[in-house]
């Protein structure tokens, strides 16, 4: 990918998502009250678990600083979280 390929695609983006430094800072905010209470939790938070709030961090900071009618970003959400509970729910039903 040229340079002007790179320009061209994060160009899109910002428009799309806003700037990236807002994003970043938004984003980082949302991930540290989650590793913050992370820690305490009885229970653990399991990779998958971790990655996926992680993520949904990412897109709820693209939405709130970017573009809220893009349905890709609330699709994604939605995936992320499935991804777990299908695995969460393989595994209890392997426990019946």
């Amino acid at each position: 990918m040229g340079e002007t390929n790179i320009d061209a695609m994060l160009d899109e983006r910002g428009k799309r998502y806003g700037s990236f430094q807002e994003h970043a800072l938004i984003s980082q905010q949302l991930k540290n009250v989650i590793n913050c209470h992370c820690c305490n939790n009885p229970h653990g938070i399991s990779p998958d678990q971790r990655e996926a709030l992680e993520m949904i961090c990412h897109k709820i900071a693209r939405i709130i600083n970017g573009d809220p009618d893009y349905a890709d970003s609330w699709v994604d959400i939605a995936g992320y979280a499935k991804l777990v509970a299908d695995r969460l729910d393989k595994e209890n039903a392997g426990r019946s």
